[in-house]
């Protein structure tokens, strides 16, 4: 399946356009997270000023779009990011539970380079399996609560587009299994940066092409980009 920056299928665009649907699932902006902590499902974690800058500039980025439908995960995080989206295009915001963060036993804690949660060897049992993976949701169970969560958009929004804001670790295992990929990885190399849209286009109910842009790039630190090297005390958080 070939990515496509733009959302567009690729290959012959011929046809009646009313069979093509694209789903834009957006990883949600900065959060305010001084102790550097896990935060996974916990409540009371919002965007913080920069993540409100992320989120208007995708608002912006996507005002001439054909947009539809806005759907958030309950998280503050979510909801407050897909906001400034839903009000360009004068929708109310809808939330689907699917969408949420992974469940990790971890959450809460610090997990950074060299320090944190997994110096403890209380904690180690919880990284027996990286396949599953041992320490939280099994990756499995995110395709399938993910997939229903970009179907049901894609009903709701046929013909049109939909944006979804999510959250990262989901984004990436759904999008992996669309294009094949396995589910166990390196969190540090998922493509899925702070403010990025992962779009899904289907012809159809068959989803026929992944794309994915970064409209709030320049404002992303750059520890937090794809493929970064770790920095102690910078990334304890990276998964979020």
């Amino acid at each position: 399946m070939s990515e496509n920056p733009t959302g567009n299928p690729t290959g012959n665009t011929t046809g009646n356009t009313s069979d093509i649907t694209v789903v834009h699932v957006m990883r949600h902006g900065e959060v305010a997270n001084p102790e550097g902590v896990l935060y996974g499902r916990l409540p009371g974690y919002h965007l913080s000023e920069l993540g409100r800058r992320m989120a208007d500039r995708v608002a912006e980025h996507l005002s001439a779009r054909d947009v539809t439908h806005v759907v958030a995960s309950p998280l503050e995080r979510a909801q407050e990011t897909a906001t400034p989206i839903a009000k360009a295009h004068g929708l109310d915001l809808a939330t689907d539970g699917r969408l949420i963060e992974a469940d990790n036993v971890f959450q809460g804690k610090t997990f950074g380079v060299g320090d944190g949660a997994l110096k403890k060897p209380g904690n180690w049992k919880y990284l027996v399996n990286p396949f599953k993976p041992s320490w939280g949701e099994p990756y499995v169970d995110q395709v399938v609560r993910m997939t229903a969560a970009l179907d049901a958009a894609k009903d709701a929004a046929r013909g049109h587009e939909a944006v979804l804001v999510s959250h990262q670790l989901p984004i990436w295992i759904v999008r992996s299994y669309v294009e094949r990929r396995r589910l166990w990885h390196d969190p540090r190399k998922r493509q899925c940066t702070l403010a990025s849209l992962t779009s899904f286009t289907y012809r159809g109910d068959k989803i026929v092409s992944v794309g994915y842009t970064e409209p709030a790039r320049d404002l992303v630190p750059a520890h937090l980009l794809a493929g970064a090297k770790p920095v102690k005390g910078k990334d304890k958080a990276f998964g979020a």
